[in-house]
């Protein structure tokens, strides 16, 4: 037998600041959670680390809206998720806390290390301060017009319409969210951790693995290519870790930098619970340890580039060895919406229905390479087509048929034939094919794999028509019986990682001894149930969903898209019919090809980039929030689409006559739209 794997798996810490929806299950925890179960099954050495994520601004913005303190919302949120997670069969080694003092002080050990070796830079910023709240407002506390898409309602950090990452002083017309006034610039410092020093290491770090999904390694190298800038570890705020310094007590440690510790403290916690406090060390400490990071597209950056870096700061840790990144699951053809309400929250799901139906759907529409979508009737029909159809009719037949006519008692297997050997065949190479998959975390792929051996066995079941032999040749059917019930303990074993409560209720209807989720994951198909062996009493494993249950969850969603107000619809992506605009106002816009002939850094705004424009011949100025994505030396003389015809705009104390047009590519890397050919400068798009 070959040396077991170390491996430790973390999924994403989710915010203790609201509940679970199935967009976070199908992104960071479920696909975690069955390649935790396979890996546990082929017999390797695995931790599963998860947690709440307790600070930062989401938090500290719910309480206010609430009333209450920031601890009444993460004591809340913190249960419900953990019980949530629970009753969806979640296997974590681990739920931590990310307000636990284990996790301020491995935090607070790192800054501090990091403090003390010289690598963190202390600077002086300004930033945006409420005058009225006598409070320095983080990103979150102020909204304004985003300076790139000119939408309203963009955050300090990020603008959701078109997704650009943004600092709060690029914002127009700025407000703060505590008291809705216009902020004012004030003076404050900060210490920041240097990426860039570590950019050729962390290039060296993901040359090494190829393997990566194409999506991450995109993602990373974009922003290598960009080059990698310095990032802000300590915020003005109260709700946090403090940072450990006499000069800084009023500050906190950033939540960026703090919240991926919370893998470290939460297996410290896990390594105590076990009665083994320095076991943590031969995970985290150990460079045969595989360390693999489940997360949403969202959160690569972090995971990819910023965590390895501080661990690489730190010395002596192991580096993650993969990041399987998932993209975005829709719902019923639009986005999740938390604030509107549009979700299918776990814990509502879960009263009406059980978990391993939801686990099968997620998986086998897992966004493993792009945005997928879940739709109730999608999952009633897998639900119905394939559970109860497929997986569920073959073993219910068979365990019928055994106790109908052989005693409940497994018969012998006294002949066979070529589609016995066949069949007998397909499920001693199951295993391997629905590992394989498993391996290269494709769930899709494996649960197809599984489901064809389903098809297949039902195929057997019935190509050898028993309901005929068990008259005509009873020592045929008994043989038939045999290999079913052969087949039904391998598919107990196989569908474990995906449906653990089904495969449990399985292997307790074959009356196996000891548990489904510690069996040998290679020996699914190979290990057979002795003959004369007691099954138990038949019972359904699925049943089926009718029209009117999943009618009325279709009609919970369609109730909260028509209840949304103007104001919500324009913040969400909108429907096709709601987009649409007549060619009057289309011809409204006046698109014009222009020409960068001069373009520079926005001084103290790393996002910025002044640029001279030639339009025909008029020269214009236009401010652009591209710094990350284009060095200014790359612009000149490149041909680009500009709108002419909008209001001019301040940022950042510059005007800006107009707004250049630019996409975002599946990596995150902002892409300016050109044209293919020589065009005049000025020349009209229509």
């Amino acid at each position: 037998m070959s040396e077991k794997q170390k491996i430790l798996v973390t999924s994403a810490l989710p915010y203790a600041n609201g509940p679970l929806h199935l967009g976070h299950l199908a992104g960071a925890y479920l696909p975690a959670d069955i390649y935790v179960r396979y890996q546990r099954l082929k017999g390797n050495d695995v931790v599963y680390i998860c947690g709440s994520d307790e600070h930062g601004v989401a938090i500290t913005i719910r309480a206010e809206q609430e009333g209450v303190a920031p601890r009444h919302i993460i004591d809340r949120f913190h249960e419900i998720n953990k019980r949530s997670f629970e009753r969806f069969g979640m296997s974590f080694d681990n739920y931590s806390r990310t307000s636990l003092p284990m996790h301020h002080e491995t935090a607070q050990e790192f800054f501090l290390d990091a403090y003390n070796k010289g690598i963190l830079k202390k600077k002086k910023e300004k930033q945006f301060y409420d005058e009225e709240a006598r409070m320095f407002l983080p990103d979150r506390y102020v909204e304004g017009t985003c300076p790139i898409c000119n939408s309203p309602g963009a955050r300090g950090d990020q603008c959701e319409q078109c997704g650009s990452d943004l600092n709060q002083t690029d914002l127009i017309e700025p407000k703060s969210k505590v008291t809705g006034k216009a902020p004012v610039l004030r003076e404050t410092y900060h210490w920041y951790f240097p990426l860039g020093d570590f950019q050729e290491r962390l290039k060296e770090y993901l040359n090494s693995h190829p393997d990566w999904k194409e999506n991450v390694k995109n993602y990373c190298y974009g922003w290598i290519k960009q080059g990698l800038k310095d990032r802000a570890v300590t915020r003005d705020l109260q709700w946090g870790i403090k940072v450990p310094l006499e000069e800084a007590k009023d500050k906190v440690i950033y939540v960026w930098f703090e919240a991926v510790l919370g893998y470290i403290s939460s297996t410290k916690e896990w390594a105590q619970k076990i009665g083994q406090p320095e076991r943590w060390k031969d995970y985290w400490q150990d460079e045969t340890c595989r360390l693999i990071h489940f997360i949403g597209k969202d959160n690569i950056v972090f995971h990819a580039i910023m965590f390895p870096a501080i661990l690489m700061a730190k010395e002596g840790y192991a580096l993650p060895d993969n990041v399987p990144a998932n993209d975005f699951l829709n719902l019923e053809g639009g986005k999740f919406s938390t604030s509107r309400n549009y979700a299918v929250w776990l814990e509502e799901y879960l009263e009406k229905f059980p978990p391993d139906p939801l686990r099968f759907c997620l998986s086998a529409i897992a966004p493993e390479t792009k945005d997928s979508d879940f739709s109730w009737k999608d999952f009633q029909t897998r639900n119905n087509s394939e559970l109860v159809g497929i997986l569920g009719n073959f073993v219910n037949r068979s365990l019928t048929f055994v106790e109908k006519h052989f005693e409940n008692r497994v018969p012998e297997q006294k002949q066979s034939d070529d589609l016995d050997q066949w069949i007998l065949k397909r499920i001693s190479e199951a295993p391997e094919q629905v590992g394989k998959a498993l391996d290269k975390f494709e769930l899709r792929r494996s649960l197809k794999a599984f489901m064809d051996v389903c098809r297949d066995a039902n195929k057997y079941f019935n190509d050898k028509e028993p309901w005929l032999t068990v008259r005509s040749d009873r020592e045929r059917c008994g043989t038939t019986l045999n290999i079913c019930i052969q087949i039904s303990k391998a598919l107990a074993i196989l569908m474990a990682p995906f449906m653990p409560f089904t495969a449990e209720k399985l292997w307790q209807l074959l009356n196996l001894d000891g548990e489904v989720h510690k069996q040998n994951w290679s020996e699914a198909g190979s290990r057979f149930i002795e003959v004369g062996h007691r099954l138990n009493k038949p019972e359904i494993l699925f049943s089926k969903i009718d029209d009117p249950v999943i009618e009325e969850q279709i009609e919970k969603l369609k109730n909260v898209a028509q209840s949304d107000t103007p104001e919500q619809r324009e913040k969400e992506e909108a429907l096709p019919e709601t987009n649409l605009i007549s060619i009057e106002d289309f011809k409204k816009v006046d698109l014009r090809v222009a020409k960068i002939i001069k373009a520079e850094k926005v001084e103290k705004a790393d996002k910025l980039l002044r640029l001279d424009v030639e339009i025909g011949q008029e020269k214009r100025q236009i401010v652009a929030g591209i710094a990350e994505h284009y060095a200014p030396e790359t612009l000149i003389n490149k041909q680009i689409i500009v709108v002419a015809n909008l209001s001019p705009a301040k940022i950042r104390g510059l005007e800006s006559q107009g707004m250049l047009l630019a996409a975002q590519d599946d990596s995150g890397t902002l892409r300016l739209l050109t044209v293919d050919a020589e065009i005049g400068t000025g020349a009209k798009i229509s």
